[in-house]
């Protein structure tokens, strides 16, 4: 193949991609989260998590019964961290997922 032709194929290749990547949305489509609550005596609410050093940036300890919200499957689970709703302030950060249950009740 001549140079010109691999070079048009080149910049054809690289521009579909390009336009494929643009049409792709930036985020998942939300997911309401399934009522919970708290089991554990008290549990360690961080703001976000790091695959490298763990959770960081507590924000607050939740007690035993606190309204939260989890979906098992939709809503992510790093490490035994699971991406949680509080619905007391109303703000999503990470608690332990063992300390999460009592699904739908309430």
């Amino acid at each position: 193949m001549s140079r010109r032709i691999l070079h048009g194929v080149a910049v054809l290749t690289i521009g579909t991609a390009v336009a494929t990547l643009g049409a792709v949305p930036a985020q998942a489509d939300p997911v309401v989260p399934r009522h919970a609550v708290v089991i554990c005596q008290s549990a360690s609410f961080y703001d976000n998590y790091d695959s490298v050093s763990g959770p960081y940036g507590l924000k607050r300890v939740l007690p035993y019964g606190n309204k939260i919200g989890h979906t098992p499957g939709a809503h992510p689970v790093y490490n035994g961290w699971a991406a949680t709703f509080d619905f007391g302030p109303n703000d999503w950060g990470y608690l332990r997922i063992e300390c999460i249950g009592g699904y739908d009740s309430w």
